[in-house]
């Protein structure tokens, strides 16, 4: 078994007016259970990083990415399951019904899109991901800024 860190790629879809997309995890997850979350998901074997970000916002919201606008952060943390994890997560614009995302039926129960004022929502059931995705969310709205957005 590898001791090396699992990797993911994570994606901050920004919309036309700066809010970032948010979904919430189902109660039945392993992982961060009922909490908000972004987009994204684990490196299949062999893949690199940005291509697993576009196959995983595919996968849980049916849009397809069309810029990467930059890099949010990386971060190393250990889930609820015990596993320790690479994530690193990017600021993206994507192709799509905005208002009509194709959630992944069993994964995710409801979404929505958030401004910078709104992030208060990210800390319901914090004790679960420690404000990890608080902190991600931060970081995106900080790097939105610096890129005038």
């Amino acid at each position: 078994m590898s001791t090396e860190p699992l990797r993911c790629a994570g994606a901050l879809i920004v919309d036309d007016q700066g809010r970032l997309f948010i979904q919430r995890r189902s109660p039945e997850r392993r992982l961060f259970p009922n909490t908000w979350d972004i987009a994204g998901g684990h490196l299949e074997p062999g893949e690199e990083v940005e291509d697993a970000l576009r196959r995983e916002v595919f996968e849980e919201t049916g849009w397809t990415v069309s810029h990467v606008l930059g890099l949010v952060g990386e971060y190393r943390y250990t889930g609820n399951d015990g596993i320790e994890r690479v994530e690193t997560d990017f600021l993206v614009r994507v192709d799509g019904d905005l208002d009509h995302p194709r959630l992944e039926a069993g994964k995710h129960t409801e979404f929505r899109w958030i401004t910078e004022q709104e992030m208060a929502v990210l800390d319901e059931h914090r004790d679960v991901n420690d404000g990890l995705i608080r902190q991600i969310a931060e970081n995106a709205f900080a790097a939105l800024r610096s890129i005038g957005l």
